[in-house]
């Protein structure tokens, strides 16, 4: 091939004339240092040397041009992406078994990243054919549902990331930051005007919508992303969801568009590895160990009659129970009686026997959920709700004793009430009668289908009071 450029071609043809001899001319010398082998820096070739072929004479650019091009464009996509540092997420950084040491969610996260590797597989827009051309593809919506920290956002970047590097367009947006932008886009001063990014968004081939939960904050938020979906799914544009809330939790016009089986495809990871325990006040683990049935006391301080038959009746009861732990266990009695250290030894047995265990003191768990709410918070109210929703053994101390409030009612009874469904194994201390709770919560605690109810008649272990 020979090289082309501005320069005249006389001086073109010395310089390959010279460079095919070995030799070295002046027009030769002025190449730059460094320059493509292919067309000396030229950056375009001659198709053919044969005088014969009709396109003898005619120009290309040089790969060297093609390549930079090709770079070129996808600095532009990346940019237009927004991906930002997610640039990093593709399909050869992440973990295809994921981080759990579970190996079932490791079998659920690998199949859903080869879910994701077919969806991005196929080129944006309807019509394509090929070998999965049968599968859901890039023509539908796919939802990737899952716990914070399950990998969820990795595998929604990693499908940008390899559109991007096909040379295709697709643009990542968490949806808070999606609002903001729409939000922004009302000012005169808007770097884009509102109508402009609504088309956008609307519009853009592939479209990648992170962390779904924070789209439910104003009415105004609602309406607009709703623009957004139901335009992209009466479009059957490609469209990535990711969530971590079950999808029965989403608003319900929404919901019906996500779970369109025509439409969309639902892969979930699972929920995130929790540790066996947790709690939320004082009960940590290590504390948990100093409360043992063999440490428990059942003659109290030297309790005779009534009182002692009562207490020794609580211990065989809570043993007996974290054995084979059977629907709610109610635990009434007055300060220091040692319902909290029972309560507190079924919560280490059954976390021996492979429960995941929550013991939580109310009042300090009215307090956390209402933190919950800050902007700074360390944990959402949805993780920590939901967790408590979810355990296998909930013991919640000293019901009751939280001050009372219409919003406080209302949490602890639907939590409760969740539970109470469920048949969750749940054991609840407090040192009222049954007969002075809310309500709504009074008729689950002495629901006697469900719950056992047991009342200490013992005095303050710690004073030596005598029996009440």
């Amino acid at each position: 091939m020979s090289a082309s450029s501005d320069a005249p071609t006389t001086e073109i043809a010395a310089a390959n004339a010279d460079a095919a001899a070995g030799t070295t001319s002046d027009a030769a010398s002025t190449l730059a240092a460094g320059a493509c082998p292919i067309c000396q820096g030229a950056r375009f070739v001659r198709v053919t040397d044969d005088p014969d072929d009709p396109r003898f004479g005619q120009p290309e650019p040089c790969e060297c041009v093609r390549e930079e091009e090709t770079q070129a464009r996808g600095e532009r996509l990346l940019t237009y992406s927004r991906l930002g540092a997610l640039e990093r997420m593709t399909f050869d950084t992440l973990v295809r078994r994921g981080r759990s040491a579970d190996a079932a969610a490791q079998e659920r996260y690998e199949q859903a990243v080869s879910v994701a590797e077919r969806f991005a597989r196929r080129p944006a827009g309807s019509g394509s054919s090929g070998p999965d051309s049968s599968s859901l593809g890039a023509e539908g919506w796919l939802v990737i549902m899952g716990d914070h920290g399950t990998g969820k956002t990795h595998i929604a970047a990693a499908i940008v990331n390899r559109l991007i590097e096909r040379g295709e367009p697709a643009l990542f947006l968490a949806v808070a930051d999606l609002l903001d932008h729409l939000r922004a886009s009302y000012s005169d001063d808007a770097e884009v005007s509102y109508d402009t990014l609504l088309e956008q968004v609307r519009t853009v081939p592939l479209l990648v919508l992170d962390d779904l939960d924070a789209y439910v904050e104003t009415a105004w938020a609602r309406e607009k992303f709703m623009q957004i979906v139901t335009y992209r799914f009466h479009a059957l544009l490609p469209t990535v969801f990711t969530v971590s809330r079950p999808l029965t939790e989403i608003d319900d016009r929404l919901a019906s568009r996500l779970t369109d089986a025509s439409v969309s495809q639902v892969i979930s990871l699972g929920g995130e590895t929790l540790p066996r325990y947790f709690s939320v006040g004082a009960m940590t683990r290590a504390r948990l160990e100093d409360f043992t049935f063999e440490d428990f006391r059942p003659e109290g301080q030297g309790l005779r009659g009534e009182a002692r038959r009562n207490l020794e009746g609580a211990f065989r009861l809570t043993r007996e129970w974290a054995l084979q732990p059977d629907g709610w266990l109610l635990l009434l009695g007055g300060n220091g009686c040692g319902k909290t250290h029972l309560a507190a030894a079924i919560a280490r047995d059954r976390i021996e026997a492979g429960d995941s265990v929550a013991m939580v003191n109310v009042p300090d768990l009215l307090d956390e959920l209402r933190a919950s709410f800050a902007p700074d918070a360390t944990q959402s109210y949805d993780r920590l709700f939901g967790r408590l929703l979810e355990v296998d053994l909930l013991v919640l101390d000293d019901l009751g004793a939280q001050k009372s409030s219409q919003w406080a009612e209302e949490k602890l009874y639907q939590l409760l009430n969740h539970r109470h469904l469920s048949r969750s194994h749940t054991v609840v201390t407090a040192n009222m009668k049954v007969r002075d709770f809310e309500p709504r919560i009074r008729s689950r605690l002495a629901d006697l289908q469900v719950s056992t109810v047991y009342e200490i008649l013992a005095p303050d272990y710690r004073t030596g009071g005598a029996p009440p």
